[in-house]
C-alpha cells in the first residue's frame, strides 16, 4: 500500500464550499482519474481518506491537506496532475508527496491567516490590534451546538499585525489587512473569533464581512514564530531514499567479498 499526501485550495466562489461537498468531489475526481484507490472492510466500503484540519465554509485557503491510500504504486507528480484535471477550478490540488513519514495531522498546530477588512482604516486596524495584544485575555462566545460558549481569543493568538494592502491591491475605499498565526487549540479559535476579540477590546466592526484567507498551516515554531511546511519531513525523506538504498546496497556487497 502507498499513500499519498496532497495539499490542495479553496479559492475564489469555491471559499463557500463545504467540506462534505468537497469530498463529494474528490471522490468523483479518484473515479474519474482512475486512482487505485484502497477502500475500507465492511458493508459499506469507502475510500481510504483522511482529511487534516480543513478550514470552515465561507475561507479561502491556499494550504488544505488530506492523505489517500492506495493498492497500486503511482507517481505523485502525475498523480497530482490527473487529480487536479478533473477537480473544479478553484479546488486545485497544488502538490503531492509520498509520505514518509507518520503523524500529519500532529505537524498541523498552527495556521496564518490573512483577513482584509475593507471599510476600515488601516491605522484604526492598527489601534484595534495593539489593544488586543495588550491584554491578557480577551473573552468570546460563539455558538456552538451545545449553546453559547465562552473562551479566550487571545491565548492562541501567537502573532497579530496590520498592514495596508499592497500595491498590487489597490483600493479607492478605506481597507486594512490582517496577518496572524494562531495556534490549534481546544476549543478552536478561528478567525472570526479574533475579529469578535478587536471588537470587544477596540471597538473595531468592519461594515462587510472580512475576506478570510489560510495561507499556510503547519507545525509552529516557537523559537522563530513561524509556521513550518508539514510535508517538509516526507520529501527530505524521499530524496534521502536513494543514498539509503545505496548505502545498503554497498554494505551487503562488502560483507559478501569479505
Amino acid at each position: 500500500m502507498q499513500r499519498i499526501r496532497l495539499r490542495y485550495t479553496k479559492r475564489g466562489r469555491l471559499r463557500f464550499t463545504s467540506h462534505r461537498d468537497f469530498q463529494r468531489a474528490f471522490e468523483r475526481a479518484l473515479r474519474r482519474a482512475e486512482v487505485p484507490m484502497a477502500y475500507s472492510a465492511g458493508f459499506t466500503p469507502h475510500p481510504k481518506v483522511s482529511y487534516a484540519n480543513a478550514a470552515p465554509t465561507g475561507t479561502g485557503s491556499e494550504a488544505e491537506y488530506l492523505e489517500i491510500a492506495l493498492t497500486q504504486t503511482r507517481d505523485p507528480q502525475k498523480l497530482r496532475e490527473l487529480l487536479d484535471e478533473s477537480m473544479p477550478v478553484g479546488l486545485d490540488i497544488i502538490e503531492a508527496v509520498e509520505a514518509r513519514t507518520s503523524g500529519l495531522a500532529d505537524r498541523l498546530t498552527a495556521s496564518v491567516w490573512e483577513l482584509r477588512l475593507d471599510g476600515v482604516a488601516p491605522e484604526d486596524a492598527e489601534r484595534a490590534v495593539d489593544a488586543f495584544k495588550a491584554a491578557d485575555t480577551v473573552e468570546v462566545q460563539r455558538r456552538t451546538k451545545n449553546g453559547m460558549r465562552t473562551f479566550d481569543a487571545r491565548g492562541a493568538v501567537a502573532s497579530i499585525e496590520a498592514h495596508s494592502p499592497q500595491a498590487d491591491r489597490p483600493t479607492d475605499q478605506p481597507c486594512a489587512i490582517l496577518r496572524l498565526v494562531v495556534r490549534h487549540v481546544t476549543p478552536a479559535v478561528r478567525p472570526d473569533d479574533v475579529l469578535s476579540g478587536l471588537r470587544a477590546v477596540a471597538d473595531l466592526a468592519p461594515p462587510v464581512a472580512a475576506a478570510v484567507t489560510r495561507l499556510a498551516q503547519g507545525l509552529f515554531d516557537e523559537e522563530t514564530g513561524t509556521v513550518t511546511d508539514p510535508l517538509a519531513p516526507d520529501r527530505e525523506a524521499v530524496m534521502a531514499a536513494p543514498a539509503d538504498r545505496t548505502g545498503a546496497a554497498e554494505t551487503a556487497a562488502a560483507k559478501a567479498s569479505a
